[in-house]
């Protein structure tokens, strides 16, 4: 009888062992999460966004094939890269040939994460993207005509680069060249800084940073921790309405083999967000 109690005991343990092993690798699989936001009750215009970020120059097969099938899919209106689409560590190629393939698509728009910076290579990465032709948003506003209205997209700088003084200069500046009768967005790395966001009159606010807590607490949509959030974090996956009524949309991002910790109940994503107004 002990020797039956050791072998299911041992059968049990290797079941698990391997659940976990394929709900890991399963967990690393990237998705296309469409989302639909209705802001303010709608206005008959609608406008498709992809947000792209936390890549950290990550592998999606050879030049990046099955992310680009995936992106040449979601036919956007407007491309949002928000931080850390490069590393600190991984070559910048990968990210480089997203960036590329992106910037003919759409008017393409990016801000710098923390990574960006802890590379030493910031402005070389801005500048690199520049040449693409994406707008690098470091605390000002660029207005484009999409969905039959006129948008303010607006960025700023990750705190890590510009301190928390110089970040909140550079939002404070973006602000201050919309125009209240177009549509406000504000691409940003950090979605923590709730308190400052909600200061703002932005309809829509993009965010990433937090790799939805890299362990994603199912039925409760919480991280288990996530950087600048700390544990059961709140804000790191999806849409959050803020109490001057705008929307803080938050990415899981796709950073894999980059970061050291398993992603669970934690796809890899790309963004579609389908935004009536």
């Amino acid at each position: 009888m002990r020797n039956g109690k050791k072998i299911r005991l041992r059968l049990w343990l290797v079941f698990g062992l391997l659940f976990i092993l394929i709900w890991w690798i399963w967990s690393w699989v990237p998705f296309v999460n469409h989302e639909e936001i209705d802001l303010n009750g709608g206005g008959g215009n609608s406008l498709r966004i992809l947000l792209i970020t936390d890549l950290h120059s990550c592998r999606y097969g050879k030049g990046q094939k099955r992310l680009l099938k995936m992106i040449d899919k979601s036919q956007p209106d407007l491309v949002m890269l928000g931080g850390d689409f490069f590393d600190d560590k991984l070559k910048d190629t990968n990210a480089m040939i997203v960036a590329e393939h992106v910037s003919k698509m759409c008017p393409c728009f990016y801000v710098s994460g923390n990574h960006e910076f802890w590379s030493g290579r910031a402005e070389e990465m801005k500048q690199n993207l520049r040449r693409l032709g994406i707008t690098v948003l470091e605390g000002d506003c660029a207005t484009v005509e999409a969905g039959g209205r006129l948008i303010d997209v607006c960025g700023v700088d990750d705190p890590v680069g510009v301190g928390k003084i110089g970040w909140d200069a550079q939002l404070e500046d973006a602000y201050a060249k919309t125009d209240g009768s177009h549509l406000r967005i504000l691409l940003t790395h950090r979605p923590e800084l709730v308190f400052e966001y909600e200061k703002y009159d932005f309809n829509l606010i993009m965010a990433g940073h937090a790799h939805a807590g890299q362990i994603r607490i199912p039925f409760l949509n919480r991280g288990l921790y996530a950087p600048n959030q700390g544990l059961f974090a709140r804000y790191v996956n999806g849409a959050y309405r803020l109490s001057n009524g705008g929307v803080l949309y938050v990415s899981r991002g796709l950073a894999r083999e980059s970061t050291p910790g398993p992603r669970f109940f934690n796809h890899p994503e790309l963004v579609v967000l389908t935004v009536s107004f």
